[in-house]
């Protein structure tokens, strides 16, 4: 009996990872423009693979916020976070990841920072071998605050942090440590002091990480966008 052929259904199936990886890439680096119309018969062709594929695809970008869906216009690439966008993202992060991070530090059998340290060296040995950085950092910087997120215990909040994929979104707006040695620092600051199971050091560091890169994402606008202001202390514990 002659091989079966794999059907058409389960071609596509096997061709989702890569076209998602390609499309996610194209969009974070800006070869498709923000605000884009996507062409599904083009980028099909250009990818070689059907259409069923990147039908998919542009479903799980969706869920990324990364490509928005329009009745009679199709798909197109979201637009980038304005002002107000990008300081309430920041003004969320600053309420809830220094809360992570002491939370994180507190509890020494949940402890995170061996995950932590195994994570920094494995983007620090890609830094050395790889020049283009903004894939690999993203993913990095993903994982660095999901490790802290899930140790806090609490996976609502966890859950709420990663609606807002807001590591995609910033790193889309501007390549603000382009060779991730500033990131690699301030992450290195927040895991030591989560070793040290010090909740008040891990609690500081995390909020200098966070508005800095605020500052370095504010970039973009060219100085119009003010430092975050002090809205005081994190909150010891967040009540659901």
């Amino acid at each position: 009996m002659p091989p079966r052929q794999p059907s058409d259904t389960s071609r596509g199936k096997a061709a989702v990872p890569d076209v998602y990886s390609a499309m996610r890439a194209s969009i974070l680096e800006g070869e498709i423009a923000p605000g884009t119309r996507i062409n599904i018969d083009a980028v099909a062709r250009s990818l070689g693979v059907s259409q069923t594929p990147v039908r998919e695809v542009l479903q799980r970008l969706e869920g990324d916020n990364l490509v928005v869906y329009s009745p009679g216009r199709g798909y197109s690439t979201t637009p980038l976070l304005d002002l107000p966008e990008l300081r309430a993202l920041f003004e969320f992060r600053l309420l809830v990841e220094p809360w992570a991070a002491r939370a994180a530090a507190v509890d020494r059998l949940a402890n995170p920072a061996a995950a932590l340290e195994k994570e920094l060296a494995g983007f620090r040995s890609t830094m050395r071998k790889t020049k283009d950085l903004r894939q690999d950092l993203v993913a990095h910087d993903t994982r660095f605050h999901d490790t802290i997120l899930a140790a806090s215990g609490n996976p609502v909040v966890r859950h709420a942090f990663a609606q807002t994929h807001c590591h995609l979104h910033t790193f889309r707006l501007y390549p603000a440590d382009v060779d991730g040695a500033i990131t690699v620092a301030e992450h290195t600051a927040v895991r030591a002091a989560i070793e040290a199971c010090d909740p008040e050091g891990a609690e500081a560091a995390m909020t200098t990480h966070i508005r800095n890169s605020f500052d370095r994402f504010a970039q973009a606008f060219k100085g119009e966008l003010a430092p975050l202001e002090d809205g005081g202390q994190p909150r010891r514990r967040i009540i659901i």
